[in-house]
């Protein structure tokens, strides 16, 4: 290897040797080429020394950015006591002392009747214990879920995605899984556009007490308050307090998945609090861990109807994930990182949309808090009747590789993958975001200019 790195970059050296020996379905080295030497902060420096801004940060996982502080020293705390690393589901100070964290975070009415499970790693294993859950409670088995919606790449999770590419050669997946419409504005499934949300609440209601739906009771509603891998598609308020009405009214449990927009992201701890609701099962990954795997599923005592082992994961004790998990909630908590979140959100979309009137192809700008979206669209074609233009994803995969050039790493999502995505760390600073702006708004400018756009 020595040999090939004399006579390479080192970036491309380890970048040919990911090539040659990691499997065909990674994903990101082929967007984002770069091997990482140091991180710090919103910061990122690759094998050859140059700078990014991270705003993607681990797919929302680094809520305080790299290697902060207070995550590394729970860390260390946890090394020096000794404790084991790996505990299974046995318990100890550490694993107390962060659910004490994270009860500590929820709405104190669901706090008081909420139980917790831990799974596995990832949050998909998190979304199939939730499933299993909702279904060993009820007694039920058809799952209700939402068009662009995004819940995991396990087979179970996969069968309540929305996204269909990765389902196209995989068979027999879970059945009795049924998708609804979710309140998309600029793409709005009715044709109507703003206040199409009304029309979604009224037909799930209707197929649920229709006897000829063709759907038999659901064990749960599976959703995402705001669609993350769908394109940052925000739902209102309203439709989710409806949302919930319906499905309290009839005893179908709620689950909402924050894998992506829990821990402060969208503004709020919890994404269900802008609408004043409470799910029956909320799934946790991601940021819970302080930048280390875990997951969890809190939910309703009520239905904590399952056996011993119903659920299990070798890797459900991770020691270090919930010190720094606990160590990333109370920071979070003490330095109002949700308000910061909300502030920088607000500031961010009132820039891109001044942005958007200086170039020729931002659709439309959305989100909530530092959970970002920037549709991508081609104005040179017709719209449609609620005057949206069509997707444009070879632009948007321009545009990323020329924010890419410029040391900008940001991740292009949600249908046909023409969204530009923004998750920076929740502790990015106003002057920090100018300097996103900066990049973005050069990138796009020379992205478009070598379309022919003006």
């Amino acid at each position: 290897m020595e040999a090939v790195v004399r006579t390479r970059s080192r970036n491309e050296a380890l970048l040919i040797m990911q090539e040659k020996r990691e499997s065909n379905a990674r994903s990101y080295p082929r967007r984002l080429p770069l091997a990482i030497k140091r991180a710090e902060g919103i910061y990122i420096t690759d094998m050859d020394g140059k700078q990014y801004i991270d705003c993607l940060a681990g797919a929302g996982t680094l809520a305080l950015g790299h290697n902060h502080a207070v995550v590394r020293e729970a860390i260390e705390d946890v090394l020096q006591s000794y404790l084991p690393l790996h505990t299974l589901d046995l318990t100890t100070p550490v694993k107390e002392a962060f659910i004490d964290e994270l009860f500590d975070s929820l709405p104190r009415s669901f706090a008081e009747k909420a139980k917790i499970q831990f799974c596995g790693p990832t949050g998909g294993d998190a979304i199939e214990a939730a499933l299993k859950l909702v279904k060993t409670a009820t007694g039920n088995r058809a799952i209700l879920s939402f068009q662009g919606g995004y819940h995991g790449s396990t087979h179970g999770t996969l069968s309540v995605s929305g996204t269909t590419s990765p389902k196209q050669k995989i068979h027999a997946l879970v059945p009795d899984t049924h998708f609804l419409p979710y309140p998309y504005e600029y793409r709005c499934p009715f044709g109507i556009g703003k206040g199409g949300y009304r029309i979604i609440s009224t037909y799930i209601e209707n197929l649920l007490d229709d006897p000829e739906s063709g759907i038999v009771t659901p064990a749960g509603v599976i959703v995402e308050a705001v669609q993350g891998e769908g394109g940052s598609v925000p739902a209102p308020v309203e439709w989710l307090k409806e949302i919930r009405r319906i499905t309290k009214e009839r005893n179908i449990p709620l689950i909402i998945d924050e894998v992506q927009t829990g821990i402060g992201r969208t503004g709020k701890m919890f994404a269900f609090e802008h609408a004043g609701i409470e799910p029956d099962v909320l799934v946790l990954s991601k940021a819970i861990g302080g930048s280390l795997p875990l997951s969890v599923v809190l939910y309703d005592r009520r239905l904590d109807q399952w056996e011993p082992g119903a659920h299990i994961g070798t890797f459900r004790g991770n020691q270090m994930a919930m010190a720094a998990g606990r160590a990333t909630l109370q920071f979070v908590k003490e330095n109002q990182l949700p308000e910061h979140a909300h502030e920088m959100g607000v500031y961010l979309t009132e820039q891109l949309e001044s942005i958007q009137k200086q170039v020729a192809s931002i659709g439309e700008v959305r989100g909530r808090g530092l959970m970002m979206g920037i549709e991508i669209v081609n104005r040179t074609k017709q719209p449609n009747q609620i005057g949206s233009y069509p997707a444009y994803p070879e632009l948007a995969k321009k545009i990323q590789q020329e924010c890419f050039k410029r040391g900008l790493i940001l991740e292009v999502g949600g249908r046909f993958g023409t969204v530009i995505r923004l998750l920076p760390p929740l502790i990015i600073s106003k002057e920090q975001i100018d300097e996103v702006l900066q990049r973005f708004h050069e990138a796009i400018t020379n992205a478009e200019a070598q379309f022919g756009l003006h």
